[in-house]
This record gives C-alpha cells, structure tokens and sequence, in this order.
C-alpha cells in the first residue's frame, strides 16, 4: 500500500488532478502519467528499439484494420486447407520418411541397450560386480556407456537432421507461409 501523505482519502468521485510531485520531481499531468517519456529510469532504450525511428522519434504504430468474424473463419479454414495440402504433399512425406528412418531404429536400439543394463543389473549381480581395472567394474563402464550412448545419440540425430531433412523442411516451411499469406490476402 502506499502511504497517502496527507491526503484525505475519498472514493475516486472527484476531478481528476494533476500527479502529485514526490521526492521531489516535478508534477505530471493525470493525463501524461501512463505515457511512456524519455525521461523515466524505467525505459530501456535497446529493448524499445523496434517502435522507434533512427532519429530517436517515435514512429506512428500501424495498426491493421479489424477483421470480421466471418473473415477469421473463412481465413482459417483456407490456411487449414493449405497445411492439409502441404501434409498430403510428396516433399513432406519424404521428409517425415527421413525422420523415421533414422528415429524409429534409434530409439528401439537405445530402449534395448537400457533396459539390456538394467536387467542385467538386476538378474544377474555378479557379473555386473567383475572388476574390469582397479576398482572399476562392468557396471561403472556399463553406466558410463548410458551416459556416452546418450551424448552419441544426440549427436547422430543432430547430424542427421542438419544433413538430410533440414533443408527440405525449411523449403516445405517457406512454400507453407507462402501459400498461407497468399490465402489470408498478405495481411500477416
């Protein structure tokens, strides 16, 4: 709560009035006290960036204009259109092809190296206990293995990705927004 000075409290029925100055700044206007100035400590120059011109005025927000509701409908159910036909598309289905191929494979080898280390871990404590060198055993370098599979296999995906569908999906994402701006009439 903040501390009222000395001003007697009133139900807000009153003329509204200018701000009141405190730790001595000048007073502002009601009117200009919601308004972001120059001036205020709170304004962050690199953030605010975007709506400003060079010059360092403020440059007049373009507000596009209202569309009606039968327009939104009418616009989503094009641009759903539009993704239903990229889906249907030769080139997405190759690049979903791409992915399974390397995921599905993946996946089922790392399920069965992990749940092979478990199970071993737990059926069978002896071998898990062989020391290997020193006071290393085989299930320090089977948990290790976890830990390395799991980095290698990131990697590989990352590789296969980068190598085989990235570029195909970037095209298959532009021809999208293309096709979606040219239904909604450029308007985004």
């Amino acid at each position: 709560m903040q501390p009222s000075k000395g001003r007697p409290r009133g139900g807000g029925a009153g003329q509204e009035s200018r701000v009141e100055p405190l730790d001595g700044h000048d007073p502002v206007p009601a009117e200009e006290a919601g308004q972001l100035r120059y001036d205020d400590p709170w304004y962050d120059a690199l953030a605010s960036g975007w709506g400003e011109s060079s010059d360092g005025a403020q440059a007049q927000p373009v507000v596009p204009s209202a569309r009606t509701e039968g327009d939104t409908e009418a616009a989503t159910a094009a641009a759903a259109d539009v993704y239903l036909e990229v889906q249907r598309s030769a080139a997405f289905q190759e690049v979903r092809r791409r992915y399974r191929k390397f995921v599905v494979p993946a996946s089922v080898a790392f399920f069965t190296w992990y749940v092979g280390y478990v199970v071993t871990a737990t059926t069978a404590p002896e071998l898990m206990a062989r020391p290997v060198a020193g006071a290393v055993n085989v299930a320090m370098v089977a948990g290790l293995g976890q830990f390395l599979s799991t980095f290698l296999l990131t990697w590989a995906y990352a590789r296969h990705a980068r190598l085989r569908r990235d570029r195909a999906a970037l095209e298959l994402r532009w021809d999208t927004q293309e096709l979606t701006r040219g239904v909604s009439g450029g308007g985004s």
